[in-house]
């Protein structure tokens, strides 16, 4: 157990305890606390005022003191399942996996089973590289629960630091497509803002000068419709929600974007945003050949495209 103190500020004055650390414990935490698991933080009585408990409604003043104390987490292990997967490419030291939209990438408390890491564990028959730990065995970046696409996993702890080194060096080739809201005013472009944490929202990232992270987003579009557009997006960093992120701060959010698009937006019946890892290229970390990787859009993405171009075309 892990215990961290706070002395109130006068712009958190008659703030409601459970709000300010939701806010507080996000600053500089690793783990990521809801206002839910705050709450609960609460109600288990690790959370003192001024050396007493308290509910989570109660009101703060400038100089309370607040000690909160952080059960270790529970350790979690992955485990292999029989789940099919689409490998478009695959050798002794990595291979590259075509995610479907869906599918998470790894485990994490409430969702332990049926993700990319539980089909990787028995498919490789738990041969993969353990510098991300035992959740994240091989994984050297990933790409979002409803995001679809290419990305590369690492078998040993050699590939693994090269295919890294890669990414920190932004030589690793990334390409996104997507189909956005709106007609971009520009048909080439780049976008370069930092992104962070949302202080209002800790499970969202936002555009923003605190704690955050330089990103670099290229892109150029492909054809336009009435009210929408198909973009293709190459990243030169890689935040979490870079793309998604972006459009949004640029005013055109990716169609189904169930975080960063207008709540009244039209998501055409799909179960998320319409984005899809379309290309990868790197230097292989062992044989130090180029190697590049081109899927098909899934299926949902065509059905969208061809259903924008009979409408408004």
């Amino acid at each position: 157990m892990t215990e961290r103190t706070f002395s109130v500020s006068d712009e958190f004055e008659f703030e409601r305890i459970d709000k300010y650390l939701s806010i507080a414990l996000n600053e500089t935490a690793e783990q990521i606390f809801s206002r839910s698991a705050v709450s609960v933080l609460l109600e288990d009585g690790n959370v003192l005022l001024n050396g007493k408990k308290v509910v989570k409604s109660a009101k703060i003043k400038r100089g309370d003191v607040i000690v909160v104390r952080i059960p270790a987490p529970k350790v979690l292990e992955a485990v292999s399942e029989n789940i099919p997967l689409e490998i478009a490419y695959e050798d002794p030291h990595l291979l590259v996996v075509n995610k479907p939209q869906g599918m998470v990438v790894h485990p994490a408390p409430g969702n332990l089973d049926g993700t990319l890491v539980n089909a990787l564990l028995y498919h490789c028959q738990g041969e993969l590289s353990g510098i991300n730990g035992v959740l994240r065995p091989g994984i050297v970046h990933r790409i979002d629960k409803d995001t679809s696409g290419l990305l590369i996993v690492a078998k040993t702890n050699d590939a693994h630091l090269g295919l890294a080194e890669q990414i920190k060096e932004h030589s690793f080739l990334r390409e996104y497509e997507a189909i956005v809201i709106g007609r971009l005013r520009e048909p080439f472009g780049t976008i370069d803002a930092p992104i962070g944490r949302d202080s209002k929202d800790r499970k969202k990232m936002a555009i923003t000068m605190v704690n955050s992270k330089n990103a670099v987003t290229h892109y150029r579009v492909l054809q336009e419709f009435q009210g929408y557009s198909h973009v293709r997006f190459r990243l030169e960093t890689g935040r979490t929600h870079q793309i998604r992120v972006h459009m949004s701060y640029n005013g055109h959010p990716i169609v189904g974007d169930p975080i960063y698009a207008p709540k009244n937006a039209e998501s055409f019946g799909l179960r998320g945003q319409c984005l899809h890892a379309k290309k990868i290229g790197f230097i292989h970390p062992i044989t130090k050949q180029y190697l590049e990787f081109d899927s098909d859009l899934p299926t949902h993405f065509t059905h969208l495209l061809d259903r924008l171009r009979k409408k408004y075309n």
